[in-house]
């Protein structure tokens, strides 16, 4: 019995030492100061999405317990210009609303200590003092970040300006994103109005030509324009496939052969592992409208247009060329820097298109002309396979 019990406390000993050596080649995840990085950043991350939006009730609703998570205060309130927009913690028993505190901020500007008898408090209250701190964008005040505690400190005013300080940092960007859309609609409104009335016109005159003498024909090419300005004249979503977009190029070229018969050749090259990427929306059809216009603006017999995307390793290699008229080198280099925005230029597009490529991409991925008098027109479009934040909605 007593060897038995010896070898039970041995196997026991045994097993607990096994234990510690286990623990003891645990990786370390990492030092305490380490972990408390780690937290506030991840505290911050969870506050930025709701900042983003601007300052929204709704932003601010969502975003308040994460900042008061960060300055470890009784309680937060987060006002704008007119009234409170959320508030986080104790003291909500307060008959004065958190906007009352934040007005003198508001009109100078400036950080404010609120001592507890201007906030109605009571000996019972379990707040005495608050800190108020401008949110500023850009340059304006549009709101203040209050904190609550129960007494105050050089520590807990640093902490609630730096605090403050990042919100309204939170706020530009999100501000900044707003103007982006805002100026990428407004490109994107500006290459819609590129889309030649003549166009429009000529392709209702081609189908009408095909009523009588093939009716299927008329059925056939009316259903392709209404694709196409369906497709091009579209609202929402900065962004589309790259087949998407070769299948709108392909709507407009066949109602451009329509109307120019056997004059119009189109040469297509198109491998299939770079359809499925990314693009902004709008990019290949007025690069390809390009061609087709100014390919035919003399009196040639016939022009080829030719369109290739290839793989090429990380990039897909997108090319538009026709054998036409070709256009001056100066011509062309102005209407690349002539604003996105503006009325139609000499080139149909061309400025808009490497605006927004270089916008999304970066300035590698700008288009690249190569064109001369009676030498045609190409354009060159490195597009990556994969970029971060570029999606399709």
């Amino acid at each position: 019995m007593i060897l038995a019990a010896l070898a039970v406390v041995c196997a026991l000993l045994l097993s607990a030492m096994l234990v510690m050596l286990r623990r003891s080649h645990r990786p370390v995840l990492g030092t305490a100061a380490q972990r408390l990085t780690f937290d506030v950043l991840h505290t911050a991350s969870l506050a930025a999405p709701g900042l983003r939006e601007g300052l929204t009730a709704g932003g601010a609703e969502r975003a308040v317990r994460h900042l008061r998570t960060l300055l470890d205060a009784p309680a937060i309130a987060i006002t704008d210009h007119t009234h409170t927009l959320a508030r986080d913690g104790q003291g909500h028993g307060h008959e004065v609303d958190p906007f009352a505190h934040a007005r003198g901020t508001l009109a100078s500007g400036r950080t404010s200590i609120l001592p507890g008898d201007e906030m109605g408090c009571t000996s019972e209250c379990p707040i005495r003092v608050g800190v108020a701190v401008p949110l500023v964008d850009g340059e304006a005040v549009v709101g203040v970040l209050l904190a609550y505690a129960r007494e105050t400190s050089a520590v807990l005013v640093r902490a609630v300006e730096e605090v403050a300080s990042w919100v309204s940092g939170q706020l530009e960007l999100g501000s900044a994103e707003v103007r982006r859309r805002m100026l990428t609609e407004a490109e994107l409104r500006a290459l819609r109005a590129q889309i030649s009335p003549h166009f429009i016109y000529n392709s209702l005159n081609a189908v009408a030509s095909f009523v009588r003498t093939d009716p299927g024909r008329a059925r056939e090419l009316l259903l392709e324009f209404a694709d196409f300005t369906r497709y091009a004249l579209r609202h929402g979503g900065d962004y589309a496939t790259l087949a998407d977009e070769l299948r709108n190029t392909e709507r407009y070229l066949m109602l451009e052969q329509a109307r120019f018969g056997d004059r119009l050749r189109v040469s297509l090259r198109l491998a299939p592992e770079v359809l499925s990427i990314t693009v902004p929306f709008l990019v290949v059809q007025p690069l390809v409208e390009n061609a087709v216009q100014h390919g035919l603006d003399v009196d040639r017999e016939v022009v080829t247009v030719s369109i290739v995307a290839a793989d090429d390793g990380p990039t897909a290699l997108l090319t538009v060329e026709d054998d036409g008229a070709g256009a001056d080198p100066d011509v062309v280099r102005a209407a690349l820097k002539s604003d996105p925005t503006s009325a139609p230029s000499h080139s149909v597009g061309l400025g808009n298109i490497d605006s927004r490529l270089r916008k999304v991409f970066g300035d590698s991925h700008g288009l690249i002309v190569e064109t001369a008098p009676g030498a045609g027109t190409k354009v060159t479009v490195r597009i990556p396979k994969f970029a971060p934040g570029i999606q399709i909605q």
